[in-house]
């Protein structure tokens, strides 16, 4: 039983802590093929700012990527990379924040968003402009850390002190004695080079939908230290406002940066709007990260798309990748697939932006770590499975009457 050939594009995130959205594609395609063998797939691996972002762009944009040692999210030195872009125009470096500072570099056991500092990713910026990138473009995804970028700015050369002229000691958990921040120290080719953040533009710094309330809990904060990073971030964004982002104001007469509630200033525990401070554009992600993949006639071209993540859930609509397949193949008219790793709270939102159906890959319930090992084995399981539902519907699916 096989469906007549079609076009279909497949176009995952990658599964955080398992799969690259290289591997997921390529996963669902091998199911695929299992029923239709002679489809024509057109596989357009997804990147969010997230892991794999740097390497993603590295491989579109004729770059490399090059190794770097700095400070991982726990303070401990972390193997990681930045990428140098090819083309015309000014060298463009790619810092992913989840190399340096993501989830998957803090161990189960320090898990404590209050103490990880995004210092790794001050010191991979310093880096690449080092290497001559007068343009950065910083992924923001997939973060460990929760600390409003004060670890990336102490890396570039700020004093952020308490109210006694002491250093700040690393975290999240520290701000709420952030007393003074002294800029003189900050590199200062910060001022020539331009400094882009890919974000997810739902996240913000402060108030009832603030990161520390959001994403806080996901990271191992308990209740009472989320309610301690909420205030620290509160006092970050004033000290922030008031000490640092006026050596970087917009030119006269554009509108400043509100640094607790903008769209992104949340981004990655806050990292956006400490970049922001120091005059980094806040953009969304898909704005500059789907650029040059001509994402939109590709899934127009399509009969169907298959698109996946790791969790699909209420956070999904806010900005993941199946939404963003799903927005742009609806306006279009095509049906949309989704595949997911689990399915919480809220994944039926996902109907109302434009999927079709979803479904989890996996068989039976079992361990976190036996389903990260065989992702890439349930993923072309259940997307043979789909193709094998779908041809049913086909034999089923009433024959027209011949005209008169």
């Amino acid at each position: 039983m096989t469906l007549r050939p079609h076009r279909i594009a497949i176009a995952p995130s990658g599964f955080k802590e398992s799969l690259s959205a290289a591997r997921v594609a390529e996963a669902i395609a091998t199911g695929v093929r299992r029923v239709i063998p002679d489809a024509d797939l057109d596989l357009i691996p997804l990147v969010d700012g997230g892991e794999g972002t740097a390497e993603a762009l590295a491989l579109a944009g004729g770059g490399r990527l090059v190794p770097v040692t700095a400070t991982g999210p726990v303070g401990d030195p972390v193997a990681s990379h930045f990428a140098l872009l090819g083309g015309p125009g000014p060298l463009t470096a790619v810092v992913e924040m989840a190399a340096v500072a993501g989830l998957a570099l803090v161990p189960p056991d320090r898990r404590h968003p209050g103490a990880t500092t995004t210092y790794g990713v001050g010191e991979l910026i310093r880096a690449a402009l080092d290497a001559g990138a007068r343009r950065i473009l910083v992924g923001c995804g997939d973060s460990g850390t929760s600390d409003g970028g004060a670890g990336a700015l102490q890396a570039l050369g700020a004093r952020l002190t308490d109210r006694h002229g002491r250093e700040l000691r690393p975290g999240g958990g520290a701000l709420h004695e952030l007393e003074h921040i002294e800029p003189s120290g900050l590199d200062p080719r910060l001022a020539d080079a331009e400094l882009l953040v890919a974000c997810n533009p739902y996240n913000v710094l402060c108030g009832k939908r603030g990161v520390a309330r959001v994403f806080g809990p996901q990271k191992g904060a308990t209740p009472a230290e989320v309610e301690l990073l909420s205030a620290g971030l509160e006092q970050l964004a004033a000290v922030l406002t008031r000490d640092l982002a006026p050596a970087f104001a917009p030119a006269s007469g554009a509108t400043a940066l509100d640094l607790r509630t903008a769209p992104g200033t949340g981004a990655s525990g806050g990292l956006g709007a400490g970049l922001a401070s120091v005059g980094a554009r806040l953009l969304p992600r898909y704005d500059v990260l789907l650029d040059g993949l001509d994402l939109d006639a590709r899934l127009a071209r399509a009969d169907f798309v298959i698109t996946a993540e790791g969790a699909l859930d209420h956070q999904t609509v806010r900005g993941k990748i199946p939404a963003e397949v799903a927005r742009r193949a609806q306006a279009a008219g095509v049906p949309v697939l989704v595949l997911a790793g689990t399915i919480g709270p809220g994944a039926q939102d996902v109907r109302a932006v434009g999927v079709d159906a979803y479904s989890a890959i996996l068989p039976a319930p079992m361990t976190l770590v036996e389903a990260i090992g065989r992702s890439g084995e349930f993923l072309a399981d259940a997307s043979e499975r789909a193709m094998r539902i779908m041809a049913l519907g086909t034999r089923l699916a009433p024959v027209a009457p011949l005209a008169a």
